[in-house]
């Protein structure tokens, strides 16, 4: 019984939806509308493209301050916390100067890695972090496959001492 009642609930109302199949008002309001005036969309306005301004006198002295005189000069990149390790003991590789040394390899084995360093007179020697290399107490502090970076530490000229960095990079020799 309730399927027969839904059954004509359903004719009924989708009858009653159709009686009127012209749909005049609605054919009527969208005469109108297509009737009505086109509007036009104005074009995005163009815009000069930004040109920063770039402020070439950052790095340079600001006339408000006094002129540094040159002693001056000579002390302020010094720090007093700079200087070689008397102590220590020598390494092997500190008795060659820097520019006689040159990377031939590496070797990897447990993340370590180790750098094979020709030391210009027939000898390989093997080399990490924390050894210590050239005539001016170089320290390496980074070792990659192609390249060692050494931080050595020199005399500054007013008897103090400044960090320079240096690496040496692993050159390819052309196969004959």
């Amino acid at each position: 019984m309730n399927r027969l009642f839904a059954l004509v609930l359903i004719s009924v109302s989708v009858t009653g939806c159709s009686l009127d199949g012209s749909h005049s008002d609605l054919r009527r309001d969208m005469a109108e509308v297509k009737a009505s005036p086109k509007g036009r969309i104005e074009p995005i306005p163009t815009f000069t493209p930004y040109s920063p301004y770039v402020y070439s006198a950052a790095a340079k002295r600001s006339p408000f301050t006094r002129p540094v005189l040159d002693s001056e000069r000579r002390l302020m990149g010094r720090r007093l916390d700079v200087a070689p390790d008397v102590d220590r003991r020598k390494e092997l590789l500190e008795r060659f100067n820097f520019d006689a040394l040159s990377m031939v390899g590496t070797l990897s084995r447990s993340g370590q890695i180790w750098v094979l360093v020709d030391d210009g007179e027939g000898g390989i020697h093997r080399i990490t972090v924390g050894n210590y290399l050239g005539k001016n107490h170089g320290r390496v502090v980074s070792a990659s496959a192609s390249q060692l970076d050494v931080l050595e530490i020199v005399p500054d000229g007013t008897g103090g001492w400044i960090e320079r960095p240096r690496a040496l990079t692993l050159e390819e020799k052309d196969k004959p």
